[in-house]
């Protein structure tokens, strides 16, 4: 299954930010050689997001940690505050030895209203606001492919609420898909199981 959600990869052209916002650029001085990453990695996207930090990434640029990635909209006042928790709890759960390695990834499947600025704010609500947790927010197109990549499914139901997929994905440090979880309410176990057989082998 993780295997054809990956193949769906459709390797859309990023869109440009339309707003006059200036941005800051991961330096790019050391690239990164794309052979080296397995064929099913989520690196080979090439599309582009900017961080809560106004920085513009690639996802390859989250190379080498274990990730922890969930989609979710800033606005939402059902789901995504118990996703929200979900993440802080796992980082919560993990052993001292293991936590540095590990980064927790929101991605917005709402970029008009998730602005950097919105993310930022978000961050710091939420008690977030450090190299640990990256908020990313990209055009519609990526954002889609992305969470086809992910088998998240969300459709607009207004200008102010999403229906969306609750699902919590673990990428290895190559970034393949190694575990999901979905539902709310669910045991974080398996997530935390998954990381420390990534970091074992």
């Amino acid at each position: 299954k993780i295997s054809l959600l990956l193949l769906s990869f459709t390797f859309l052209v990023a869109c440009n930010d339309t707003k006059k916002v200036e941005k800051k650029r991961v330096d790019h001085s050391k690239e990164v050689n794309l052979e080296e990453f397995p064929d099913m990695s989520i690196f080979h996207l090439p599309s582009e997001w900017t961080t809560q930090n106004n920085e513009e990434i690639q996802l390859k640029d989250l190379q080498g940690k274990t990730l922890v990635a969930v989609m979710i909209y800033t606005s939402c006042q059902a789901a995504c505050p118990r996703l929200v928790a979900d993440m802080r709890h796992i980082d919560r759960d993990l052993p001292k030895e293991v936590k540095d390695k590990v980064q927790f990834v929101f991605v917005s499947i709402d970029p008009e209203v998730d602005t950097p600025e919105r993310l930022k704010e978000f961050a710091i609500e939420n008690q977030m606001d450090n190299d640990k947790w990256v908020f990313l927010r990209g055009s519609e197109d990526n954002t889609r492919e992305f969470a086809a990549v992910l088998a998240v499914s969300y459709k607009a139901i207004d200008p102010f609420d999403f229906s969306h997929s609750n699902i919590i994905s673990v990428f290895n440090p190559q970034g393949e898909l190694a575990y999901q979880r979905e539902g709310l309410g669910v045991s974080n176990q398996g997530i935390i199981d998954a990381i420390l057989e990534i970091e074992e082998n």
